[in-house]
């Protein structure tokens, strides 16, 4: 089950489970998994945006991921 979603910079999506294990049926560009990712993410899911250079991530809505 998803978990926590990142978008990278370079628009590269990183997704993991729980126990911080990435799913990668949902990984890769974000324009090809966006909406499969938003279809599925239950409620509670992290979403965070990486841009810049942050050392960690941004939390951010699921409206603004």
């Amino acid at each position: 089950m998803i978990r926590t979603v990142i978008r990278a910079r370079n628009n590269t999506v990183m997704v993991f489970d729980a126990e911080g294990e990435q799913i990668p049926e949902y990984q890769g560009q974000y324009e090809d998994v966006k909406e499969k990712i938003l279809r599925d993410a239950p409620g509670g899911t992290v979403f965070n945006n990486w841009f810049g250079k942050a050392p960690d991530p941004t939390a951010v809505s699921a409206e603004n991921w």
